[in-house]
C-alpha cells in the first residue's frame, strides 16, 4: 500500500509491502473546532481551576506572554489575539506587554520567521523579546529546588506583574508532553538551570520518556521550579494530525496542563498488536524536523512499536542541516560509546549533548536507519545508518527480518505514541 509520511514542508509517498506491514499508526481522530477564535476567548473567561484571565489582569501594569519558538507549530495567530484583547480590556496597557519567545537553547526567531511565527498584527505591533540562555545577565537566580537545582529564569519573565504560559501539548521525549511548565524550563530558563536537567542523572532515569508524567524526574522538577517562579495563567491547545485546534486548556498551571495531557492522550495512544522489526517513522514534517538534532524525536518515539533489536528507519527533511554548533560538532567528532563515557564526568558538557544522549538510549535498543536531504550522511555515518533514498532504507531493513519481516509505519511520528496490546 502506499503511506504518506510527514517529511519536511510538502511530505512524501512511499509503497510499503502489505504481506509485512502489521499497523500504520495515526493519531486518534477528534473533531477539529468549529471556531477556534471563539472557543479561545470562552476559555478565557471560564477557565480551568483559576479565576477568568481579565479578573487576574485588572490592576496589573505590566505582563509577559511566553510563546514557543519556530520548532513547534502552535497556532499562535489564532490563540494569541484573544489572550492579548483580554490583556488590553483589563487595563494593561500594549506596550507593556511583552511577548517572550521560549528558545530553549535554540537560535533566535527574527525577521520574516516572527510573522510566521506569531502573525503579521501581533509581530508588528507588541514589544517582541528571544530568551538567550546563555547571556547570563539576562537570567535571575531565583533559588533552588528540592533536589538542588539552581533555577535561572529569563529576568524579562520576572519582571512582569502577570505571567502567562502558551503552548503545545504533544508527547516529549523527556517531559512525558510538553505544554504548562515546560514553557518555563527549558523555555525560558538560563543554561545553568538547562545543564542540569539535560544532565544524564535526570534523562538515564526509566521514566523520562514519552507518556509519562508519574514518577518521572524532569516533569517533577520543572513542575516545582514553576511553583517557586509563579505562573498566573496558562493557554494550551491540543491539535489534530493535519495541525487544526482540537482541544483549547486555558486556567491553572497545573489543572489545565493535566486536563490538556488528559485529553491528548485520547488522541495520541495507538494500539500496535505486536513489536515490529522494523518501524518507519518521520519526525513529523516541518517544523519539527528542521534539525537532526530535533529530529532525534522520532526514533525515540518509536521504541515503543520496535522489537529489541529492530530498526528503525527514519525520514527527516533537516533543511537546517545538524542543529547548533556545539550539538552539529559533537555529532561529527564523537561516537555513541564515546559520549556514554564521557557525559558522566563533572567536568564534561557540550551544548545539546543531551539530545546525543536521547538517540544512544534509542541504539541500545534498535539500529537507526536515516534518510534526509539536508544531512550529509559523513556527519552522522558514526551514529545512524544514511540512505540516499527512503526506499533503499526500507529494503535493507526489511531484507535483515527474512520474508516474514513484520513493519509498523508511523507518519506523524513522535505525535504517536504506540502501545502494544497483544
Amino acid at each position: 500500500m502506499e503511506v504518506e509520511l510527514r517529511y519536511g514542508r510538502d511530505g512524501l509517498k512511499l509503497e510499503v509491502p502489505d504481506e509485512n506491514l502489521i499497523g500504520v499508526l495515526h493519531m486518534n481522530p477528534l473533531p477539529p473546532l468549529d471556531d477556534p477564535e471563539g472557543e479561545v476567548a470562552r476559555a478565557l473567561e471560564e477557565p480551568i481551576g483559576s479565576p477568568p484571565l481579565r479578573k487576574l489582569a485588572r490592576g496589573k501594569r505590566s505582563a509577559c506572554v511566553v510563546v514557543s519558538d519556530i520548532t513547534r507549530p502552535v497556532p499562535n495567530g489564532v490563540i494569541l489575539p484573544p489572550l492579548l484583547d483580554a490583556l488590553e480590556e483589563a487595563g494593561i496597557p500594549k506596550d507593556r506587554i511583552t511577548i517572550l519567545i521560549a528558545t530553549g537553547i535554540h537560535r533566535p526567531n527574527e525577521g520574516e520567521e516572527l510573522v510566521e511565527l506569531l502573525g503579521e498584527e501581533v509581530a508588528g505591533n507588541y514589544r517582541v523579546v528571544n530568551h538567550r540562555a546563555r547571556v547570563r545577565e539576562e537570567q535571575v537566580l531565583v533559588g533552588h529546588t528540592s533536589r538542588g537545582t539552581p533555577v535561572w529564569i529569563d529576568g524579562e519573565y520576572l519582571r512582569a506583574e502577570l505571567r502567562v504560559l502558551t503552548g503545545l501539548v504533544e508527547p516529549h521525549l523527556m517531559a512525558g508532553f510538553s505544554g504548562g511548565r515546560k514553557a518555563l524550563c527549558p523555555g525560558i530558563a538560563g543554561l545553568e538551570t538547562v545543564k542540569v536537567m539535560h544532565s544524564p542523572k535526570v534523562l538515564e532515569h526509566p521514566n523520562a520518556r514519552e507518556g509519562v508524567l508519574e514518577g518521572n524526574p524532569f516533569h517533577e522538577e520543572i513542575l516545582e521550579m514553576a511553583r517557586m517562579v509563579g505562573v498566573d495563567f496558562i493557554l494550551n491547545v491540543g491539535l489534530s494530525e493535519d495541525r487544526r485546534i482540537t482541544g483549547i486548556f486555558a486556567g491553572d498551571l497545573e489543572e489545565a496542563h493535566l486536563e490538556a495531557v488528559r485529553f491528548v492522550r485520547r488522541q495520541v495512544e495507538v494500539v500496535l498488536p505486536e513489536p515490529a522489526d522494523v518501524v518507519l517513522t518521520t519526525s513529523a514534517g516541518y517544523p519539527l524536523d528542521l534539525t537532526f538534532y530535533q529530529a532525534v524525536k522520532g526514533y525515540t518515539a518509536a521504541l515503543p512499536a520496535v522489537e529489541e533489536g529492530g530498526t528503525i528507519v527514519l525520514a527527516a527533511r533537516c533543511e537546517e542541516g545538524l542543529g547548533g554548533p556545539e550539538f552539529s560538532e559533537l555529532i561529527r567528532t564523537m561516537t555513541p560509546e564515546g559520549l556514554m563515557r564521557e557525559i558522566w564526568r563533572e567536568d564534561f558538557f557540550v551544548v545539546g549533548q543531551w539530545q546525543a544522549e536521547e538517540l544512544c538510549r534509542a541504539l541500545r535498543k534498535a539500529e537507526a536507519f536515516l534518510f534526509s536531504e539536508g544531512v550529509d550522511p559523513e556527519d552522522v555515518g558514526a551514529w545512524v545508518r544514511p540512505f540516499p533514498s527512503l526506499e533503499e532504507a526500507l529494503a535493507e531493513a526489511l531484507k535483515r527480518y527474512g520474508p516474514s519481516a513484520k513493519l509498523a509505519v508511523v507518519p506523524e511520528g513522535p505525535y504517536v505514541l504506540p502501545v502494544i496490546r497483544r
